[in-house]
């Protein structure tokens, strides 16, 4: 008993010592706050604005498997009006509604490709300003498209074409590509890969849009903050059916097909099958987000040595967006049973949106997931599925270049690596580059993150001509 004491008493004063040095460690961290906010001029801003409302007024919604050329074919006339130089002066290329265009640099060594997309998701419910209006009010511009993402379309646009006015002419080779499928993963981008590749093109860099300027990115870490996309999940869709006799719902039996596929559901909600790790990339956002925070947050933050387990067990409790940079994730999204309420079905089925980490990925994800549920009876079905993308070196020239580009055009902004948790077109172009990165020069507020897919989508207009000053300074930065 004396020496189990004194054991106990040695692992707590152990205990008390890596506390104690965590603190001190954390009272010698610098206290940083981010002060940025976007500073216009009015009248400029006001005029980028009036563009990005011309291009939300064009109807460019688009709709899984469907092709809808024409539509998007009207959107580039307008894109000819706002920008009649990079029309004459740019090589354009339209494949199927999808656009790429080359300005031809001094150099054909390490080229640059800037990139969003033209479609939009579906506008429903009621809105304060008509979905396709372009309402240019109260400091913002207003309808589907303005946030995801023909802000950002508008913006790299309108940087080559003031840039063509001045008559530079680019370091290195320049690419806009813009595809017209990407709220559904569609042909569009992999179509301009084709392109590229036909070329012999082999990227440097490519910007995209899914990080951005995020106000507030983690709880309790105010201001604004530039969140930089390294890599994306990957996704699959996956079909669960569990089969029966069927019968009379007067006298059931045990284990009936919703019984088994609700027992399957309640077991991964309660238990995860998937394993929680802490990648390097977003350690590295954690310990840069740290001197912003409050002293309990920076002393987890900022000790990543020692607090990682423990962020490992409560992020997925405090944030869902945190805890699914963590692990593999699936949301059960789709179910359909008997058409009658005293019919117990012959079968059931399940849908679920599964997103794959890196140590976890694609191959295990669904080996795991397809073994649990084979436990209740169930088939599995893959409907669709793709791996997770290549992460990018942030330690690496192009991670690097991102960094020095954004701390140029936005004095003051602290940048930090991101994982994006949704996917994107970049998806797409890990063939043809190494350093597809991700993030959008635009300040996404509360109110456009709600907005984007959802009602009264808007950007506001004072952070347009960072944006477009973001691309210029990234086009005429020597590689």
């Amino acid at each position: 008993m004396k020496y189990v004491g004194l054991g106990l008493l040695g692992i707590l004063l152990i205990i008390i010592l890596l506390l104690l040095i965590a603190i001190v460690r954390t009272l010698l961290m610098p206290k940083k706050t981010s002060n940025y906010k976007p500073d216009a001029d009015e009248k400029e801003a006001l005029r980028l604005a009036e563009k990005l409302s011309k291009m939300v007024q064009c109807d460019t919604t688009s709709h899984a498997g469907e092709t809808e050329v024409e539509k998007y074919l009207e959107f580039h006339k307008v894109l000819e009006e706002l920008f009649p130089l990079v029309h004459k002066e740019l090589q354009k290329t339209e494949i199927d509604g999808n656009l790429l265009y080359y300005w031809k640099g001094k150099s054909s060594e390490k080229p640059i490709l800037l990139m969003s997309h033209q479609d939009v998701v579906p506008a429903e419910g009621e809105w304060i300003h008509a979905p396709f209006s372009g309402d240019i009010a109260d400091g913002k511009v207003w309808g589907r498209g303005t946030a995801d993402t023909k802000c950002t379309v508008m913006a790299f646009l309108e940087a080559v074409e003031e840039l063509l006015a001045e008559g530079f002419v680019p370091p290195t080779d320049v690419y806009l590509a813009s595809s017209c499928t990407e709220e559904w993963a569609g042909d569009g981008a992999p179509k301009l890969v084709k392109e590229l590749q036909k070329r012999g093109i082999r990227l440097f860099l490519l910007c995209d849009e899914g990080g951005a300027i995020i106000t507030e990115p983690v709880g309790g870490i105010p201001g604004n903050f530039a969140m930089v996309g390294v890599f994306e999940k990957g996704k699959a869709d996956v079909k669960f059916t569990a089969k029966s006799n069927g019968g009379h719902a007067s006298a059931p039996s045990k284990g009936t097909p919703i019984a088994r596929l609700c027992a399957f559901v309640n077991e991964v909600e309660k238990h995860s099958p998937f394993q929680k790790k802490m990648l390097p990339e977003v350690s590295a956002m954690f310990t840069s987000l740290a001197p912003y925070a409050s002293f309990g947050l920076k002393l987890v933050l900022g000790n990543m040595w020692l607090f990682k387990p423990l962020l490992k067990a409560v992020l997925p409790k405090i944030s869902a967006q945190a805890g699914a940079m963590l692990q593999t994730t699936i949301a059960f999204t789709m179910q359909s049973g008997s058409d009658a309420y005293n019919v117990i079905p012959q079968e059931a089925t399940l849908g679920a949106n599964m997103r794959f980490i890196p140590h976890q990925g694609e191959k295990e994800s669904l080996e795991i997931i397809r073994n649990l549920a084979s436990k209740y009876g169930l088939e599995t079905e893959i409907i669709h599925s793709n791996d997770y993308t290549k992460p990018v070196d942030i330690h690496g020239e192009g991670y690097r270049l991102m960094e020095q580009v954004i701390a140029q055009t936005f004095p003051g902004l602290p940048s930090s690596p991101y994982v994006m948790t949704g996917a994107t077109d970049a998806q797409f172009y890990s063939p043809v580059c190494d350093n597809c990165i991700r993030f959008a020069p635009v300040v996404y507020g509360p109110e456009q993150m709600k907005g984007m897919h959802g009602l009264n989508e808007c950007m506001e207009y004072n952070c347009l001509p960072g944006a477009v000053q973001f691309y210029k300074n990234l086009i005429c930065a020597e590689k």
